[in-house]
């Protein structure tokens, strides 16, 4: 729609990044960006349009041109209020054409490891409770972030961080898992994902006093600085005594000023969630937003080749064969401290595509497995039988609740010290609780 340069995006991304990033990646990833953009759409994703028929692209957070100083770029493309959505549909559908074979509801439990190299993954069929090893040349753990380990959050019930759990448990290492992008607007209460896209479309954000806050904190991008600005602010305006509703603890979002052919093909799912999950009518009123847990920039690392990493005895880097990640579950690095809007779905979509790159170079096709030993994957089954016949007096859900709220509590926006030793023991102490954990059938 405008004039744009990745090279501009690869600078905007280092530098939201807090400089934290892997820059190699990065310039991959960026440089990859419009063809990605072009690939979907002849996949089909139905992009919205400009009136000349251009694919439309709006307005987001620590996005600019000619490296900082030419002001707002507009390079999200996006398909409404529902670009993921969107995405996933279409992928899904490409993936059925080529005869993709899917275990739908399957739980991936643990990585079969052998001599250092990934066999494969144990799962279980949810429906049934039959456990299964499934062996493979590669493995790609595409599995979400860990959102759902804090009790207000935007990600999925399945983002429960089992992908970074199961790398964990086998011996290997996570990186920068203490990023946690906190989102400024979560629908109060519910954690439901406003888009960054109503304020890429002019919403601003209100205190109590009905002042547009965001002018003193970021008096240039105000409601469109980065995330990470924009949700300390939030949490200061609240922590302050500015916050809106009984209790001043949360923010408005005005989208309500803005004309309702705006509204009604840029943002209607945004409106849909605002009736529903917080019962209020976006065009006339004020929308409820807090800091919500949204992403995690942390997780498996990787090269940009999407392989997955360990450190040797001389601290260098070296690829763990047979096991590759992509998406919030993996650390390529593109994301440093702290995420830009859209390089979510850029980072899935590339670094999805370049493990499948990746695959293609180190397995020829119908290549035969070896034997394996018939032991791979047997810690696992016996984990899960003696979870399956727990006795004890504590439910999953008060243990997983008792975890979210230690977390939100602890591990927030803001983090001191003491807060932090508290949280870390209320953890151990969850920790403790599995040892009581009870697995009730609830049909009887």
């Amino acid at each position: 729609m405008s004039e744009d340069d990745w090279r501009w995006h690869m600078y905007d991304t280092i530098k939201g990044a807090d400089f934290l990033g892997d820059q190699d990646a990065i310039h991959y990833m960026c440089r990859e960006a419009p063809n990605t953009v072009l690939e979907l759409e002849s996949y089909g994703m139905p992009f919205s349009r400009t009136p000349e028929g251009k694919i439309y692209q709006r307005a987001f957070g620590g996005q600019s041109l000619k490296f900082g100083k030419g002001g707002q770029a507009l390079r999200c493309a996006a398909v409404a209020d529902r670009t993921g959505h969107s995405m996933l549909h279409t992928l899904f559908g490409r993936a059925l054409a080529r005869d993709c074979i899917f275990f739908v509801e399957y739980f991936g439990l643990e990585l079969m490891m052998e001599n250092g190299e990934c066999k494969g993954v144990v799962s279980i069929n949810i429906a049934d409770g039959s456990i299964h090893r499934m062996f493979a040349h590669q493995t790609v753990i595409a599995t979400g972030g860990y959102g759902r380990a804090y009790f207000s959050c935007t990600s999925a019930h399945t983002c429960t961080g089992d992908g970074n759990a199961m790398v964990s448990r086998v011996g290997l290492p996570l990186q920068d898992s203490e990023f946690v992008q906190f989102h400024p607007t979560g629908i109060y209460k519910a954690g439901c994902l406003v888009t960054e896209g109503c304020r890429g479309e002019g919403g601003i954000l209100l205190n109590k006093n009905g002042e547009r806050f965001m002018e003193r904190y970021a008096p240039s991008a105000k409601d469109l600085a980065s995330r990470d600005v924009v949700s300390r602010a939030m949490t200061m305006e609240i922590l302050e005594g500015r916050g809106c509703g009984p209790e001043a603890d949360h923010i408005h979002l005005k989208l309500f000023h803005l004309p309702s052919e705006v509204l009604r093909t840029r943002l209607p799912g945004i409106l849909e969630t605002a009736k529903v999950f917080a019962g209020v009518d976006g065009t006339k009123e004020s929308i409820p937003v807090s800091p919500t847990v949204h992403y995690n920039m942390g997780g498996i690392p990787t090269n940009w080749k999407a392989q997955v990493l360990t450190v040797d005895e001389q601290g260098n880097d070296k690829i763990i064969p047979g096991l590759l990640a992509a998406g919030e579950a993996a650390c390529a690095s593109v994301h440093g401290a702290n995420r830009l809007g859209a390089n979510s779905l850029l980072d899935i979509v590339v670094f999805g595509k370049m493990s499948s790159l990746t695959i293609k170079d180190l397995v020829k096709p119908n290549s035969p497995h070896p034997n394996y030993s018939s032991e791979l994957g047997r810690n696992a089954i016996e984990k899960v039988d003696k979870i399956r016949y727990s006795k004890g007096e504590l439910s999953s859900a008060k243990i997983r609740s008792t975890l979210q709220k230690a977390m939100q509590n602890h591990a927030a926006v803001f983090r001191v010290e003491k807060s932090m030793q508290e949280g870390v023991k209320k953890v151990n102490d969850t920790l403790g609780m599995y040892e009581n954990l009870g697995i009730t059938d609830r049909v009887n």
